[in-house]
């Protein structure tokens, strides 16, 4: 049994990994923002589901954008074994068409928020010498279309924090793993913030052409019995990377369609691993077996 710390488990990934987790016999602690107000529903639901099956889950709230709301709730959570730094929300529309307090809150929720919590964990993991954090990432964080820059901007800070975060701590016994998904049927798409700018969206037509194309063309992958668009897929994948032995864990593994991320990865790592040659930290790639 592994003590599993999940943030953002109202819906989506987090909550379907929470219960899938704990039904692998792990003490999960599933944190989410407003327990008592906008996700009240969602917590009811978890908490009921652990009494009903006897796992063991316990539901608290964590805002991954408070300093204070974590800390808050750190002091009721142990040392844990692994953390999925899943809480994320994606912004859509022209960059131009966004305030900069709207870009700031867009990286504060997306990579900021990782950071919080990987510092949150990292005394207790550093103690043991031992823990992973399995950073969800996104196939966004690899490539980049029109009407997402701002949170294509956030992923690709999250895959560079990460690689540098797996070199820092590997030595240390703590595996850093990156989760790329592609696009998933949960709420991501029905949950995207629209830049508010009308103004300037006026002169993006294109751009939100573009964007109602990609968004039709996901609902009919959803439909789809055969596409691989079921939230499950990565909540595995998250199991598979969490029973993995030290040592064994890659750096990036993509869920679902990718997209061409995956030739995009292939053709990269002989570059990063030959960079990690050139200053012979390569023996800092991941916990070693």
């Amino acid at each position: 049994m592994k003590k599993i710390l999940i943030t953002g488990c109202s819906t989506g990934f987090g909550f379907e990994a929470a219960k899938y987790l704990a039904e692998k016999g792990h003490q999960v602690y599933a944190t989410m923002r407003n327990t008592n107000t906008s996700n009240a529903e969602a917590a009811k639901t978890l908490k009921d589901f652990a009494e009903a099956k006897h796992v063991n889950i316990e539901v608290l709230e964590i805002d991954v954008t408070s300093d204070d709301s974590i800390a808050k709730a750190m002091k009721n959570i142990p040392t844990v074994d692994v953390l999925i730094n899943n809480a994320g929300r994606g912004f859509s529309g022209a960059v131009e068409g966004f305030t900069s307090e709207e870009c700031l809150a867009q990286l504060d929720l997306n990579v900021i928020g990782n950071i919080r919590m990987a510092k949150a964990v990292l005394p207790g993991m550093r103690a043991q010498k031992s823990g992973l954090i399995i950073q969800l990432s996104s196939i966004a964080g690899r490539l980049a279309v029109p009407g997402l820059g701002i949170y294509h901007a956030s992923k690709w800070a999250v895959e560079s924090l990460s690689e540098s975060m797996r070199l820092e701590l590997g030595p240390l016994g703590i595996d850093v793993a990156i989760v790329q998904p592609g696009p998933f049927s949960t709420n991501f798409i029905p949950g995207l913030v629209l830049a508010k700018d009308e103004e300037v969206a006026k002169a993006y037509q294109h751009v939100d052409e573009f964007s109602a194309g990609f968004s039709a063309n996901m609902q009919a992958a959803y439909a789809d019995e055969n596409a691989p668009t079921d939230p499950m897929i990565v909540v595995k994948t998250f199991e598979n990377l969490i029973d993995a032995p030290a040592g064994k864990r890659p750096l990036r593994t993509i869920a679902g369609m990718d997209f061409g991320v995956q030739a995009i990865n292939d053709a990269m790592e002989p570059f990063r691993i030959a960079v990690l040659e050139s200053f012979q930290v390569t023996d800092w790639d991941g916990v070693k077996a």
